[in-house]
């Protein structure tokens, strides 16, 4: 090999090590994608602007949406599965021309590729969408707050909802709750398309690299607590008594927005207690109104003196003519002891005192009798 023919493959050398420093101090903030003509390669060394071309800038990006799958209103207290449905809308509306071609077959060719990869521009990858719920009434279970999805093309419906899990409180006013869904996600910025260079980073079969960038959208998913009936114990009156049987005395009242329509209270007793009637008709009761029902309950002699937690619920007839319980109405009872009563003994004792007494004032009246 002569000395010109070793410069000049040291001056190659130089060349293409200068240019991948280049390209390393050169790689821009967001991300740039190299990818083969029909799939992405992230593995290897990326190429840049010196090893590509820009034909065409498109514009249009993602437009995300969310729809809640199945009826919206729910129950106080459920706790209830919400399937959403992310919608992709978006669109190009338009090319901007960057590099001419001119009488270049190859190009023209590269350019009308450039134009197929430009329309993956609205094609929203990485989706990443967490529930979140602005009101302590409405609670997202923590392990599946967040949900995934790999990539969303426009118009298309996805195979899979993203589920989530919510717990309505029963003290949750009715109306309307709106649920926050922030959405991150990546997409298709621009694209490049590479030139014959790229071999001398030693790559081949890539045609085009594509910048990605990130960004984030809030959704909203309204959601509706119905309007119902709601029951608060507010009275007890009456005592427990062992080895007896009282008559108990409970006021409830309809704390909800509608009616409660046919309503009877049941009460759940057991040992040491015992009730004899244990369901009592209240009738239709307004919002805000009160209903007192009685119960009459024997307690065992055996019984432990203490207060009593008795579980009530009511039954009615909603707004839709379906049977409803409520929850469970806690009716705390004071049991006192017996009263003291005076033994068979202790009556016979006292009837001999009384015959003697008696027998005592008879001898002295005899006695004086004589005198």
């Amino acid at each position: 090999m002569t000395g010109a023919d070793d410069r000049a493959d040291i001056r190659g050398r130089v060349f293409v090590l200068a240019c991948m420093a280049v390209i390393i101090l050169s790689v821009p903030g967001s991300t740039m994608v190299p990818a083969h003509a029909d799939t992405d390669n992230t593995d290897l060394l990326l190429p840049n602007y010196i090893f590509s071309t820009n034909y065409y800038d498109s514009f249009g990006t993602p437009d995300l949406y969310a729809s809640l799958l199945g009826d919206p209103e729910f129950k106080r207290g459920e706790t209830v599965l919400l399937n959403i449905n992310l919608v992709n809308k978006g669109a190009i509306y338009g090319f901007k021309y960057d590099t001419s071609v001119g009488t270049n077959k190859g190009d023209h060719s590269l350019s009308l590729k450039e134009l197929q990869y430009e329309t993956r521009r609205t094609t929203a990858v990485g989706i990443e969408a967490e529930l979140i719920s602005g009101t302590a009434f409405i609670k997202v279970e923590p392990d599946k707050n967040i949900q995934t999805m790999e990539s969303l093309f426009p118009g298309e419906i996805p195979e899979h909802p993203l589920t989530f899990t919510i717990t309505i409180s029963k003290n949750a006013p009715d109306g309307v709750y709106y649920l926050q869904l922030p959405v991150s996600y990546q997409y298709q910025s621009q694209v490049r398309m590479t030139t014959n260079n790229v071999v001398r980073l030693g790559l081949t079969g890539i045609d085009h690299i594509s910048r990605y960038t990130s960004a984030s959208k809030t959704l909203f998913i309204p959601i509706y607590v119905k309007a119902s009936p709601r029951f608060e114990v507010t009275d007890v009156s009456g005592n427990l008594v062992a080895g007896e049987k009282q008559s108990i005395n409970v006021t409830y009242r309809n704390t909800g927005e509608v009616a409660a329509t046919d309503a009877v209270v049941r009460m759940v007793v057991m040992r040491p207690l015992n009730i004899d009637r244990s369901v009592v008709r209240l009738g239709t009761i307004e919002p805000g109104e009160k209903q007192t029902a009685r119960f009459n309950i024997a307690a065992d002699s055996s019984a432990v003196i203490k207060i009593y937690g008795i579980d009530s619920e009511i039954k009615y007839y909603d707004e839709q003519d379906e049977i409803t319980l409520s929850e469970n109405l806690k009716v705390s009872v004071p049991l006192n002891k017996a009263r003291e009563k005076i033994g068979v003994f202790m009556i016979s004792v006292f009837g001999v005192i009384v015959l003697v007494l008696y027998l005592i004032v008879n001898v002295v009246r005899n006695l004086k009798k004589y005198d």
